[in-house]
């Protein structure tokens, strides 16, 4: 028996968070473990009259690529991809894994050579995602609740599933309309962002860092272009990030999972680095280029829906009262320059006594932002 909340969560990818016309191309991407969702947002797909593009990849694949591909294999960038990026009108990602810890013993030498061949793929993305008009990228992506997450996030998978679903407001009966009331709080707040020059955030934990913002865009994030959402983010100035940073949950990338970072800046650039687990790792990544130092986003997480960490980005960054920043490269809608084969979002809570400061005002203190008008948790049911 079909979850009906599977379909549901694919009509509203096709329909709001793409909004797929008739007519256009739009690439599903899944693995085979998804493949309830890939079949339900094609059909959708279909219903809205465009011409959906099937791309399914296998973990198992991916184990053996890394295991036999040899220099020339790892560094080759396909022009099939290039020209498919060129050339489809929107993008549907839905993530899913038989085993999230499959590449922990790979070679960090050998996913930075495949992370850098691939950077003019990511750069196109990036650019045809930032553009207006006919020539814009429309993309999302979403987890399918699978056993491997489930067993991530230390839930059973029954758990996970009303965890991914209440987290996209599926169990409200029209879901993107709730997210159009989210988008108006959100863009009151990145409004009074868009104005300020310097943001500081400071945590009991260590963290004290000052970043420019000044002439930088800050993007609401409404579940368009991840589902589900919640966070506004910018592209800061890249020599302007000052101070320490220490992050509070786990970052993965690439399949590792590296723990208790902490982050010296000076000048914009990463100056120290260190790591309770997967330090090498760490280096190795903050090693693969010039920009791979340099911060290129800063997010707050605003969706008071996700409370807990389950060691998926998809869902940390969105944790509400919590602060992300990414190193590598910069979305160039924001405004940001930095350019690098890398984009690896690291998350620091500020529920536990920090504070997010502009132009030395507090706007966010313990995790909840100052004015109401702006996002706020859910009042709770009697």
């Amino acid at each position: 028996m079909r979850d009906p909340r599977i379909e549901k969560l694919a009509n509203v990818l096709v329909t709001y968070s793409v909004g797929v016309k008739r007519g256009q191309v739009v690439r599903i991407s899944g693995s085979t473990v998804a493949m309830p969702l890939v079949r339900a947002i094609y059909r959708e797909v279909l219903v809205a009259g465009g011409q959906p593009l099937l791309r399914i990849t296998d973990d198992q694949c991916a184990d053996i690529f890394y295991a036999c591909a040899d220099k020339k294999q790892l560094t080759y960038l396909s022009p099939l991809l290039i020209h498919e990026v060129e050339t489809i009108d929107g993008s549907i990602g839905v993530w899913a894994d038989e085993n999230t810890k499959s590449m922990t013993r790979v070679d960090p030498k050998k996913q930075a050579m495949v992370s850098q061949a691939r950077r003019p793929i990511m750069d196109l993305f990036m650019k045809r995602a930032a553009k207006k008009g006919k020539a814009k990228l429309h993309w999302t992506g979403t987890q399918f609740p699978c056993q491997a997450a489930a067993q991530d996030a230390e839930m059973s998978l029954t758990q996970y599933e009303d965890f991914v679903f209440n987290a996209g407001l599926l169990h409200d009966p029209n879901p993107a309309a709730q997210w159009r009331k989210i988008s108006v709080r959100q863009q009151r707040l990145c409004d009074y962002l868009n104005k300020g020059q310097e943001v500081r955030i400071k945590t009991p934990q260590g963290t004290d860092l000052r970043l420019g913002i000044k002439g930088r865009r800050w993007i609401n994030c409404d579940g368009h272009e991840n589902f589900p959402d919640g966070e506004v983010f910018t592209g800061p100035i890249e020599d302007a990030t000052e101070g320490v940073v220490c992050y509070s949950f786990p970052a993965v990338h690439g399949g590792r999972e590296v723990h208790d970072i902490r982050l010296q800046f000076k000048a914009g650039k990463v100056v120290d680095a260190s790591a309770s687990k997967g330090e090498d790792f760490l280096l190795q990544m903050l090693g693969q280029d010039k920009g791979a130092r340099v911060l290129g986003e800063l997010a707050m997480g605003t969706n008071y829906a996700i409370t807990e960490y389950t060691r998926n980005t998809l869902f940390d960054e969105k944790i509400g009262g919590t602060f992300h920043a990414a190193l590598g490269a910069a979305y160039p809608e924001t405004g940001g320059r930095n350019n690098s084969g890398l984009h690896w979002d690291m998350v620091c809570d500020l529920r536990r006594g920090g504070t997010l400061e502009v132009d030395g005002k507090i706007i966010n203190k313990n995790g909840r932002f100052v004015r109401a008008s702006w996002p706020q948790p859910a009042k709770r049911r009697r």
